[in-house]
């Protein structure tokens, strides 16, 4: 029997699979941001979520969840922010996360006007830089500033968010936000944060804000817990809450169970 969470596994889910091109405008720019479409075969029209690379540009993460997802009924959409813009390596990703909000709004138009797509049922995950955009996209500011008249994410489930940041940063405000439930996974031996960093925030949040926020944190998981490539140990300026450092990358086969279990419950939950 297959293994999906193993390094070498194989996809046999049955989905169509195709690939498009999100027209993305913002500030007198047009770019096309290109994406992975998977559509479970069932007919009818399903809940979808958008999928969001890190730093790295699109890797094994993806596959693992979007596998998960699509075998829950769920179409999944997961985009490449980088090949529109040239990046090849994490030095020359966009100086800021929020220059990236346009594509997963771009995305979810997309979804929103698919024949398959049930546009009050979208959600948006991502890792790292990606969990930070799924993260921003549930402000009432990004809401405001990038999506289109009657559109909504319903959803947002951030992994390894670096959530020191909120609050904290020029753009990460994170207080006044759109409703959709936020769920936010971490490890506590992620080295861009404190353990306790995620339940600070949410702790600190106003009440109408933190009954959206839930949390969970992996004992012994570092950053990029569900990386199926060989584990590295990268150099990034805002590891250590922007003091920069090397930062540790392991695959943990059995965090990465729980953490895809627990976003397929969420969003089987939420969407429905």
């Amino acid at each position: 029997m297959t293994d999906p969470f193993a390094r070498d596994a194989s996809d046999r889910t049955a989905v169509k699979t195709s690939f498009v091109a999100l027209p993305v405008a913002q500030e007198g720019r047009l770019w096309h941001t290109a994406g992975e479409l998977r559509e479970p075969l069932a007919e009818g029209r399903h809940p979808a979520i958008v999928l969001v690379h890190g730093s790295a540009g699109v890797d094994s993460r993806g596959k693992g969840y979007v596998t998960a997802l699509n075998a829950a009924g769920f179409v999944t959409l997961e985009i490449d922010l980088w090949a529109a813009r040239g990046v090849r390596s994490p030095q020359e990703r966009p100086k800021s996360i929020v220059e990236t909000l346009p594509d997963a709004f771009a995305a979810l138009d997309h979804l929103s006007h698919h024949p398959s797509v049930d546009p009050m049922r979208i959600g948006i995950m991502g890792f790292s830089w990606g969990g930070i955009v799924s993260m921003l996209s549930a402000t009432t500011r990004a809401q405001k500033t990038f999506a289109k008249d009657g559109q909504k994410f319903a959803a947002h489930a951030p992994f390894y968010p670096a959530c020191w940041t909120y609050n904290t940063l020029p753009g990460f405000e994170f207080a006044e936000l759109t409703g959709a439930p936020v769920f936010i996974q971490t490890g506590a031996a992620d080295l861009y944060d404190d353990p306790d960093s995620c339940e600070r925030l949410v702790a600190s949040l106003p009440d109408k804000a933190r009954a959206h926020v839930t949390f969970k944190t992996y004992a012994g998981a570092t950053h990029a817990w569900d990386r199926k490539e060989a584990d590295i140990t990268p150099f990034d300026p805002f590891a250590f809450k922007g003091k920069g450092g090397e930062v540790p990358f392991r695959y943990n086969e059995d965090v990465t169970r729980q953490s895809t279990a627990a976003v397929v419950q969420f969003f089987a939950r939420v969407l429905g």
